[in-house]
């Protein structure tokens, strides 16, 4: 005899039955039946049943309680348990199965959200965390987890492939949203570590380059890593093979930011019968004002619309806020000019032998390297410098400042101009998807490791904690709480630990702080009465070394 305890999730709902069967011999084999349904029982007397049932051939450990009761302080439980509903909430649990190496994952994905770092920290990090009371774990350490992660590289495509299912039962999306960036690496022997555009600022560091495909609210759908030296319009192909091959294709659109999506990946776009929303560059717009397709005029506009007879269509308008801070930034480099040739001067008044041209020669590599040659120029009379400015070349170059032209293949039935606007402006949850994940929270770098498929891995253990962030952070907005202090209160409640003469343990769950109550019922989050205890403690291979920096 024994209590079955079985979770289905309907409709977003998650639903847990409890049955008492039991097992019986027929014909050979081994069968069940069902004696009684516990399921409307509560917590406390299906886990009195439980123990009862573990020890029906000795109930001595249950006599004398009251002598043999031993309260521990048991694990921190809240962050686990919250992290583990809303995994089940968001598909995540189901995406990676129940498996041991799915159960792992979910353990990596759980404390990347909890306390970012390596597999090593993971492992010690489950040493303080109910992790496999939860999530019914066996012993593992840090190899069990770096092995993890290219069972996560090799399943990637069904683990993204299920998540993209459980989120879209009925209708799939039709706007994808994609951008890559890069993550420079402080190690030089990661297999996609290479030298290229480094967004980081980071000279003199290899990179990986990471590419984000959402859906039209920024959920990440899939993640891929690419060499260091890669470009951007590189990594769009597999982009448009997943959207085309893995989630259905249809009518799809496009979204990418300019220099994603050329001439080549239009092509490729039109070949599966999608479709694309971009932008074009400065020396774009300046070729079709020139061609008499687009009128200066236009951008004055609040936002304007040109639909040639043949080719695309162009949305455009000039963002006020954005022109002032360009002027801003320019005036800022002319003042830095204007330092530099007002300290060249007085150099050269103090020093009789300087050489002036020497001196000219510094303010003119300035005005380059801030790239004012173009209305900027510096002129010497006398041993002393003086900055002389083309009002029309500066006119002219300022002509664009804040201008910005959306092109699109969808004809207006398709999509209104305000539509498509709407739609490019969405890049923007992309864009902070890639901060959450790599600097606010997640905190992606270091990346930790060397291999390409763990370095996918890790890639996709991050997108899936982002999943979590993202739905905590959107539970907890009223309540005026980030989720790295709301997962930080969470972490303090800790279950308390029963021993009854040593022989039987569980784990009751304490009333939680105010404080704790109002994170969970805002992240529609139940926590059990008790919680039992499988005496699993996992410790690390590798040790903190002897001798090491105390401060």
């Amino acid at each position: 005899m024994y209590v079955d305890r079985s979770t289905l999730r309907v409709r977003g709902t998650t639903y847990t039955r409890y049955l008492l069967r039991e097992s019986y011999r027929a014909e050979g084999k081994v069968k069940h039946r069902t004696l009684l349904n516990l399921s409307r029982c509560p917590a406390e007397e299906i886990a009195a049943l439980q123990l009862a049932l573990k020890h029906k051939g000795d109930l001595s450990p249950l006599v004398n309680v009251r002598e043999a009761l031993v309260l521990r302080q048991g694990l921190s439980f809240g962050a686990v348990w919250t992290l583990w509903e809303v995994a089940q909430r968001t598909g995540v649990a189901a995406a990676l199965g129940r498996s041991r190496a799915g159960r792992l994952a979910l353990w990596q994905v759980l404390a990347r959200a909890i306390d970012q770092g390596s597999r090593l920290s993971a492992v010690r990090l489950a040493g303080v965390h109910a992790a496999c009371d939860v999530l019914e774990l066996p012993r593992f350490d840090e190899d069990d987890l770096y092995a993890n992660l290219d069972w996560l590289a090799a399943e990637q495509p069904q683990i993204e492939q299920r998540l993209f299912a459980h989120r879209y039962r009925q209708q799939p999306p039709q706007l994808f949203l994609y951008d890559v960036t890069s993550s420079y690496l402080e190690g030089t022997q990661n297999e996609l570590a290479a030298f290229g555009y480094n967004r980081d600022g980071k000279r003199g560091k290899r990179q990986i380059v990471i590419g984000l495909l959402t859906d039209q609210q920024g959920r990440p759908l899939s993640v891929e890593v690419f060499r260091g030296n890669t470009s951007d319009p590189t990594t769009f192909r597999a982009q448009v093979q997943k959207v085309a091959g893995r989630f259905g294709g249809g009518e799809v659109t496009f979204v990418g930011d300019r220099g994603m999506i050329k001439t080549v990946q239009i092509e490729e776009l039109a070949g599966e019968g999608f479709h694309y929303i971009t932008a074009i560059t400065k020396p774009q717009i300046e070729r079709l004002l020139q061609q008499g397709v687009l009128q200066l005029g236009l951008f004055d506009a609040t936002l304007a619309e040109v639909t040639p007879v043949a080719g695309p269509r162009y949305v455009l308008r000039r963002n006020p806020l954005r022109a002032e801070e360009i002027a801003a930034s320019r005036q800022d480099k002319w003042q830095r000019v204007a330092q530099d040739v007002a300290q060249q001067n007085a150099y050269l008044a103090e020093h009789r032998r300087a050489n002036v041209a020497v001196a000219q020669r510094k303010i003119v590599a300035k005005i380059q390297r801030l790239r004012l040659s173009g209305w900027l120029r510096v002129t010497a009379e006398d041993r002393r410098l003086s900055l002389a400015e083309d009002r029309a070349a500066l006119a002219e170059e300022s002509k664009l400042d804040g201008c910005y032209c959306l092109k699109t293949d969808l004809d207006p039935q398709q999509a209104a101009k305000e539509t498509v606007h709407e739609r490019y402006k969405d890049l923007a949850h992309v864009e902070w998807a890639f901060r959450t994940c790599k600097t606010v929270h997640l905190e992606a770098r270091p990346v930790y490791v060397r291999r390409a498929s763990r370095t996918h891995g890790h890639a996709l253990v991050v997108m899936l904690a982002y999943l979590l962030v993202a739905e905590l952070a959107r539970c907890w907005e009223s309540l005026d709480r980030t989720v790295p202090e709301g997962l930080a209160a969470l972490t303090t409640l800790c279950t308390s630990e029963v021993s009854l003469s040593d022989r039987l343990r569980f784990q009751r769950i304490p009333e939680p702080c105010p404080l704790v109550q109002q994170l969970l019922a805002a992240a529609e989050v139940h926590l059990p009465a008790v919680l039992p205890h499988r005496n699993v403690r996992v410790t690390t291979k590798r040790k903190l070394p002897a001798r090491r920096k105390t401060h």
